[in-house]
């Protein structure tokens, strides 16, 4: 019997959907997973029939953090570690020019509930399950943990989540910002690829600018942020997407952004 691969590729309508493949142990991720999330992330990127990435895991978890049995007697360092793996992957994730939509269907824990914050849109199941488990092995929360989770609830209800490892469900989950949506379990692979084709139909190049003048804005300053804006608009406003939009609009018709003159963001 052939091994299963660790991360599966499926594509369709521009969306292309990552699975992590590892449901025995709720998708808990080893080395090897990890140095191929990021390349498949990559190859997501460079392609430009891909207008938006799905990440999402096989069976009942989304993804259980790290692999405690991968790094047993490997003689890494935790920081040797988090530079070679979990590291890149976040940083793959926050600067890839489309959309990446973290599909959470289950459990997302440790490293894991990290995943499923670095998704510029997070999708939750009914029955997903977010937690912040470091604390409860004696060690800090990582993989963008630290910087994500303050930002979105504050810092003391981040503390507390941290330093007491609580479990955090949907529908809490969605009250405290952690998710954009809660879908039914039986019907989320369908809900979450109705959200991406919609997403995979707004304008590729004017998306990935956003996504770009967000990530600034979040350690800069107004000023810079503004002077950002004037460049980025400027990009945008020369890209055929502008003209397809106006155009759209004054014939008042929805626009096609997506068979346009050329295809996917502009570098």
């Amino acid at each position: 019997m052939s091994e299963q691969p660790n991360i599966l590729v499926q594509d369709r309508a521009g969306v292309r959907t990552l699975s992590i493949n590892r449901p025995d142990k709720l998708n808990a991720v080893n080395a090897d997973t990890l140095l191929q999330l990021t390349a498949e992330l990559q190859r997501a990127d460079a392609d430009p029939q891909v207008r938006v990435v799905v990440l999402t895991g096989e069976g009942r978890g989304f993804c259980a953090g790290q692999d405690l049995g991968d790094v047993s007697g490997q003689g890494l360092s935790f920081t040797e570690h988090l530079h070679q793996t979990f590291n890149p992957l976040i940083r793959t994730m926050r600067t890839l020019n489309k959309p990446v939509i973290s599909a959470v269907n289950g459990v997302a824990a440790g490293a894991g509930a990290s995943l499923a914050l670095a998704g510029d849109i997070r999708l939750w199941a009914q029955s997903s399950v977010f937690v912040e488990v470091f604390s409860n092995i004696a060690l800090i929360p990582d993989s963008g943990s630290t910087w994500f989770l303050p930002r979105l609830v504050g810092f003391n209800r981040a503390f507390e989540l941290m330093a007491l490892a609580e479990k955090v469900r949907a529908e809490d989950g969605l009250r405290l910002g952690l998710c954009e949506a809660v879908y039914p379990d039986d019907t989320f692979r369908q809900d979450v690829q109705a959200y991406a084709e919609r997403l995979a139909a707004r304008p590729a190049n004017a998306l990935a600018l956003t996504k770009r003048a967000l990530n600034a804005a979040l350690t800069g300053s107004l000023n810079e942020a503004l002077n950002l804006e004037a460049d980025l608009q400027q990009r945008a406003g020369d890209h055929w997407e502008h003209l397809e939009g106006v155009t759209a609009f004054k014939e008042k018709r929805p626009a096609n952004f997506v068979n346009g003159p050329s295809a996917g963001p502009q570098e």
